[in-house]
């Protein structure tokens, strides 16, 4: 029998061992972000436990972020690395157990369907090989990485360049909501189909401008919510410093040199089981003109997609009391602009379920991919 072990020490890894002696009942502690105090995110190895049951403990599941999260949440695996899927778990109110009997010697577990920095590298660069896409380097993180952003524009398009609106995508503010680079890798797949129809008529109206991934130093650390250095990026845009949050810094300086008619900001949520989107209805600056804006585009969505739906969500913030710091917030009030948070499941979608995979990297591509037919409506 191989003795028991856990790595982390790779991209997003994060864990802490506790107990592991036994396989019946190891016991883990899900750890903080590296330089805050949040922690829900993990990304484990198991060795060595082939042909046995395994009992997985996390012990201050409770003393988490967002405990009410674990509630009908189950934990995703692979052996490969490359097919996740859901297994046993259970949560009581402490502590959240997970069982499974591995196949193979190494078993990897995780909150969600990792998205690596390889992966963003990789997406980078399979859009840049389209004529439609320039990579635009914008300066570095924190610890150095690049900031990029994807142009992707139609320079042939028939309409003139002062007429066509400017979208922007941005996604993984908070680097463990890998969903939302998911969604990312199938919009920009449909946007750049030479044979969809759809895509084609957007690129003659519009200019995309699409950031896979605001948070590469988080997403590399295994922080769930914040950058190297601590900062919860989607608290920063009132007054972003290049010293603790230059990746917002930079992008919101992109944004002021290309004006914003539309910004779609791809988030994952914790607790709620369905996919759905946050207005800017708190804002001073919100009109009539941009609350049927939003109406239309959220009932055009839900024609298109029945994974998007508009009855769960965080309900409506009062006039005025909008959180100015948060990017749709500040995104619309200063570009006078729609501007939407689109909120993913770590969990299920509860209207349609698969118990094998639950909500899932490549139902997250669907969803991305799926936005488009809004965004046509939007841009007539």
């Amino acid at each position: 029998m191989n003795p028991l072990s856990i790595s982390s020490q790779f991209d997003s890894g994060a864990i802490e061992v506790l107990r592991l002696d036994v396989a019946h009942d190891i016991q883990l502690r899900i750890r903080q972000d590296t330089a805050a105090e949040f922690a829900q995110w993990f990304h484990f190895c198991l060795h060595g436990a082939a042909g046995e049951p395994v009992t997985l403990r996390f012990m201050n599941a409770k003393q988490c972020a967002y405990p009410k999260g674990w509630e009908g949440y189950q934990v995703v695996c692979s052996e490969d690395r490359q097919h996740w899927s859901r297994i046993e778990t259970s949560y009581d109110g402490e502590v959240m157990t997970a069982r499974i009997t591995p196949q193979t010697n190494a078993i990897y577990f995780a909150y969600f369907e990792p998205y690596s920095y390889e992966q963003h590298l990789d997406l980078l660069a399979s859009a840049a090989a389209s004529s439609l896409v320039t990579v635009e380097r914008l300066g570095t993180t924190v610890q150095g990485r690049d900031m990029s952003v994807l142009r992707v524009a139609d320079v042939h398009s028939l309409v003139a360049e002062e007429d066509k609106k400017d979208v922007w995508v941005i996604a993984r503010q908070h680097p463990g909501e890998t969903m939302a680079e998911w969604f990312v890798e199938g919009f920009l797949e449909r946007l750049l189909d030479a044979d969809d129809s759809v895509s084609r008529t957007l690129l003659q109206r519009c200019n995309f401008h699409v950031v896979p991934n605001m948070n590469p130093d988080g997403a590399v650390l295994g922080n769930l919510r914040t950058n190297a250095a601590g900062a919860n990026l989607n608290r920063e845009w009132a007054a972003p410093s290049m010293e603790r949050s230059p990746e917002v810094a930079l992008v919101r300086q992109a944004m002021e040199a290309t004006g914003v008619d539309l910004c779609l900001d791809v988030h994952g949520d914790e607790a709620l089981p369905c996919n759905f989107v946050v207005g800017s209805e708190g804002t001073p600056g919100y009109t009539p003109r941009i609350a049927e804006l939003e109406d239309d585009f959220k009932t055009d969505w839900m024609r298109a997609c029945p994974d998007f739906q508009d009855t769960l969500n965080y309900g409506r913030v009062a006039a005025g009391q909008a959180n100015m710091s948060l990017a749709t917030n500040w995104i619309a009030q200063r570009f006078g602009c729609m501007a939407l948070t689109i909120e993913m499941p770590f969990k299920d979608n509860v209207n349609l379920p698969d118990p094998t995979t639950g909500w899932s990297g490549q139902r997250s591509k669907k969803l991305g991919a799926s936005v488009l037919q809004p965004l046509l409506q939007w841009s007539v």
